[in-house]
């Protein structure tokens, strides 16, 4: 009985969440033709917003936790697990005061409504896993742009999403060159609990339902005097106490 509720129940979310890209994506054109940027990335808080409570659709609960109090007048540089494609929406929602930019595989930036489009626009790093010399001079160029602006990085060190809920080790190449141009950037950590075990099936189907998905913004991290192995172990261990509670 619960196998067929959450094929029920996934269908309905499945197809509000299409129909939100789609959407979404011609509002964001309009927006960013029309009105510029931020208008544009009004309608991506939107668009995250949707995704994120509609979740609520599958009965499922969405929980963030923050617990420390952060700054909007430097840049900050998240880092998070990775369980889910449905990481990243609570994220640019209860995140959206810090001007999330992500760090994103090169493969998402094309043929995605709404989800590619806003990769462009947003400056986003979009790094090509097999070409080690142009992930590192992207990731560079966002984190001068964070620098720059007071904007906020996000960056899944993992590289690719644990559907165990056990965490890989985190690579510190990409954090040390988010820092590399961002040097007073604060380093938070971002506990991910429960994604994987809403959305465990490759291609989102069937998610399950009644699932407990939370977020937790962690103590933030100086990076002054750290290297980015430091970073990344403080970060992981902050993060796996949280998910061994």
């Amino acid at each position: 009985m619960k196998k067929t509720l959450d094929y029920f129940l996934s269908s309905v979310y499945l197809v509000y969440f299409g129909l939100l890209l789609v959407v979404f994506h011609v509002l964001q054109v309009i927006a960013f033709n029309v009105f510029g940027r931020k208008a544009q990335q009004k309608m991506v808080f939107a668009l995250n917003f949707m995704i994120t409570y509609g979740w609520y659709l599958t009965g499922t609960t969405v929980k963030f936790r923050q617990m420390f109090d952060l700054p909007t007048n430097r840049p900050i540089i998240f880092i998070a697990n990775h369980q889910s494609t449905f990481d990243i929406p609570a994220i640019y929602w209860f995140l959206r005061r810090y001007n999330p930019i992500f760090v994103s595989k090169i493969e998402l930036a094309k043929g995605i409504p709404s989800i590619s489009y806003n990769l462009h626009k947003s400056n986003a790093a979009l790094i090509d896993r097999k070409d080690g010399k142009q992930a590192v001079s992207e990731i560079l160029k966002l984190s001068k742009f964070i620098q720059d602006n007071n904007f906020s990085a996000v960056i899944f060190p993992e590289g690719t999403r644990s559907r165990s809920g056990i965490m890989k080790p985190f690579a510190p190449g990409g954090i040390a060159a988010l820092a590399k141009k961002a040097p007073n950037a604060l380093i938070v950590p971002i506990a991910i609990q429960g994604n994987n075990l809403f959305d465990p099936n490759k291609g989102l189907f069937p998610l399950v339902s009644f699932s407990t998905l939370s977020w937790t913004v962690l103590e933030p991290i100086e990076p002054k005097g750290k290297n980015g192995e430091e970073i990344a172990s403080l970060a992981q261990e902050a993060i796996r106490a949280v998910l061994e509670s």
